[in-house]
This record gives structure tokens, sequence and C-alpha cells, in this order.
């Protein structure tokens, strides 16, 4: 379906631009949404009336993305989560996960659709995301998840947990030498054990 775009929509276009979208996404996302128009000669016409309207409101729009970037900035993504002995998650961390705990942190309402995550995080570990607060305002983040509050000072502070039988095999290491001590000692030869043969 051939649209016109009423605002930026990040990977697609920019305001007033004629772009051909799926008819699902038209019609479930960017019209409902207020974010494009059908196109038609008369559609073109209003929007040309309505440019200058669209483009302040753009604007607005991305001020208001600007103002929140420090919030977003310096929220503590801490997420604790339930895992195994090998550091992996019982479930996941989402981008809806993301966007609920900004919103609890920072007190930022943006929509799981504005979490940059990719894949959902399903390992205990440190990770780079992006929000993107405007189309022209993304601002980059890091989301620690781990089980314990421990756990996270660890990751914030830059250290690498293990899991594991790695892990486990550490603490027995030292107390090794003292078992060393306790072999036997070899009996001295006797002197028949000794003795060369005589050559005849």
């Amino acid at each position: 379906m051939k649209v016109i775009l009423t605002e930026k929509i990040t990977r697609l276009g920019n305001i007033g631009d004629t772009v051909e979208v799926k008819t699902g996404y038209a019609r479930n996302f960017l019209l409902p949404n207020g974010k494009a128009m059908r196109w038609s000669r008369e559609n073109v016409a209003l929007f040309e009336a309505k440019k200058a309207e669209l483009q302040a409101r753009h604007e607005a729009a991305k001020a208001a993305a600007e103002s929140k970037v420090d919030a977003v900035k310096n929220a503590k993504m801490y997420m604790i989560r339930q895992a195994g002995d090998t550091g992996q998650l019982y479930g996941s961390v989402s981008s809806r996960d993301i966007a609920r705990a900004l919103k609890e942190i920072a007190n930022v309402d943006v929509s799981s659709a504005q979490v940059m995550l990719g894949a959902p995080i399903k390992s205990v570990g440190a990770f780079d995301t992006k929000i993107a607060l405007h189309p022209d305002v993304i601002v980059p983040i890091k989301v620690y998840v781990a089980r314990t509050n421990d756990e996270i000072e660890a990751l914030v502070a830059g250290k690498v947990l293990t899991f594991g039988t790695n892990k486990v095999e550490e603490e027995p290491a030292a107390e090794e030498p003292k078992q060393e001590s306790a072999e036997p000692v070899a009996e001295p030869a006797t002197a028949e054990e000794t003795a060369e043969p005589v050559a005849e």
C-alpha cells in the first residue's frame, strides 16, 4: 500500500515521504496511529496544507524526547532474575520488561517497540541496547541481569561472573598440598638389593 508519512519513521522515511508498505502494517499501525495517510491526489494536497503544522509537531516531540535523555542515561537498569548454575535464566528479559523497568526506575514512559533490544536476554550478564525516545533521539543504555545484588555490583564493576564446574573447583584446589605430605615415604633399599652382581 502506498502511504504518505505524516511523521518520521525509523528505517522507513521522513515526514512527507511517499512509501510502499505492507497493507497490514499500514492498516494496523501507521494509519490508526496517525503516522501516515493513504496516498491519493487529494491527500497529497491535504498534506501540503498541513505540512508546517506536522513539522512543528515533529520538532516539539523531538524536544520532549531530548529532555528525557539524561534520565534514561542515568537509570540504573538492574534486573534481578532467577537463573541456573550455568547462568542461563529461567525465562528471559524482553523489550517489554526493559520498558516497564525504565518507567519504574526513571519515570520515562516508552513502549516495547522503542526498546531496540533485538533478541530477548536469556543469560546473566551486562548487555548493551538502545532506547529510541524519538526517531532522531536514540539513547544507548546498559542492562545488567543477575541473580543477586552482589552479582549486579560485580557486573557494574566490570567483573566477569563464572558459573558451573569452574567455580566449584576453585575452592578445594587450595587444600590439595596438605594431602601431599601424607604420602608414605619409600623405605631405603637393603644392602642385598643394592649389591651389584659379581662377574664370574
